[in-house]
C-alpha cells in the first residue's frame, strides 16, 4: 500500500463538448502525471469541478483514476458531499472500488455547526475501514473544520488519519499536527505554502498547479527530501506565478485553460464558468510562455 504523502493532484475532470465526462481524456491526463513523478491522484476535488458532478458520475470517475492508475500511485478520491447520507455512499464506493483512502470535505452551502460536523465526519470514517482525511476548504464552503473538530473525530474513528487544509492559513495547518494524534497526516492545499508546510511538518501538498506544472511541484518535495532547501525554495518560487494566476478567472477555469494551451485535453469547465478571453488570457499564455510550458 503506497504511503499517504508527497504530491497529490487533485485531477481535472474533462468534458467533452456536450459536457459529458471524456473517459478517454481522462486517462490520458492519469498517465500524464503519474509519468511526472506525482505521488497521488484526488479524483472529483474542487479542481476537479465536484460541485458539477452527478453522484454517478463522481463514482464513475473514481473507477476510471483506480482502474487506469493500477497501482502506480495512491489514489484518494474526494468523496464528500453537502449530506452525510451521500457522503457515506461515495466513501464506501471508493473503498469498494479499490481507492487507497478518501478525502471529505466538509457539507458545503448548509453551513453545519462544530458539533454537526464532528459527527458527519465521524459517521462517514466509521462507515469504511480503509482510511478518511478530512478537506477544510472554509474560502468554498464558508465552515472551517477546526484542529479540535479534527482532533474529536479522530478520538472516535481509528481510520480518521489526516486532512488537507486549503485555508491558506499556515497556522491554522501547522495547529492539526499539534493538535490531533502522533501519525495524524497534515497536507497543504494551497500552491504557495508547500516549501514552507514541509518544513513544518506536513507530509506533503494537494496542488491544483500540479495539474499544469506537476514536474515543478513534484521537485519542490523532491528537493526537500533531499535536504537541498535553496533548491526546493526556488522552485516555490518559479510556481507562484501559475498559483497567483488563478485570480484571471473564475475558478476552476485558469488551471483547465492552461492545460489546454499546452495541448493536454482538459476541456472547458461546466457552464456557467467560461473560458478566459482577451487580457486574462493573453496574461495566462505569457505566464506559461515564461515558464517555458509553451513556445
Amino acid at each position: 500500500m503506497h504511503e499517504i504523502r508527497g504530491i497529490v493532484v487533485p485531477v481535472v475532470t474533462p468534458f467533452n463538448q456536450d459536457e459529458s465526462v471524456d473517459e478517454s481524456a481522462l486517462r490520458q491526463i492519469v498517465d500524464y502525471l503519474i509519468e511526472a513523478g506525482v505521488h497521488g491522484l484526488f479524483p472529483s476535488g474542487s479542481q476537479g469541478e465536484l460541485y458539477a458532478l452527478s453522484t454517478e458520475e463522481k463514482k464513475r470517475v473514481m473507477e476510471v483514476v483506480v482502474e487506469h492508475t493500477n497501482g502506480r500511485v495512491f489514489v484518494m478520491p474526494s468523496t464528500g458531499a453537502i449530506t452525510t447520507r451521500e457522503s457515506i455512499e461515495l466513501t464506501q464506493y471508493a473503498e469498494a472500488c479499490g481507492a487507497d483512502a478518501a478525502s471529505v470535505i466538509t457539507p458545503y452551502f448548509i453551513q453545519p455547526s462544530a458539533a454537526e460536523q464532528i459527527e458527519h465526519m465521524t459517521r462517514v470514517a466509521r462507515s469504511v475501514a480503509f482510511p478518511v482525511l478530512a478537506y477544510n476548504n472554509p474560502g468554498r464552503t464558508s465552515v472551517n473544520f477546526s484542529p479540535a473538530m479534527a482532533a474529536a473525530v479522530a478520538a472516535q474513528a481509528d481510520n480518521f488519519v489526516g486532512i488537507k487544509d486549503s485555508s491558506g492559513d499556515l497556522t491554522n495547518t501547522l495547529d492539526y499536527i499539534d493538535t490531533c494524534p502522533p501519525g495524524f497526516r497534515t497536507m497543504v492545499g494551497r500552491d504557495t505554502l508547500i516549501y514552507a508546510a514541509l518544513c513544518c511538518g506536513c507530509v506533503g501538498a494537494v496542488a491544483a498547479t500540479a495539474n499544469v506544472l506537476p514536474e515543478l511541484a513534484v521537485g519542490i518535495y523532491d528537493a526537500y527530501q533531499a535536504g537541498d532547501h535553496a533548491l526546493a525554495l526556488e522552485r516555490q518560487r518559479e510556481l507562484a506565478p501559475l498559483r497567483h494566476a488563478f485570480t484571471l478567472g473564475s475558478f476552476p477555469v485558469v488551471v483547465k485553460d492552461a492545460m489546454e494551451l499546452m495541448g493536454l485535453p482538459a476541456g472547458a469547465c461546466r457552464a456557467p464558468i467560461r473560458s478566459l478571453e482577451g487580457e486574462p488570457r493573453e496574461q495566462l499564455i505569457a505566464i506559461l510562455r515564461e515558464m517555458g510550458k509553451i513556445d
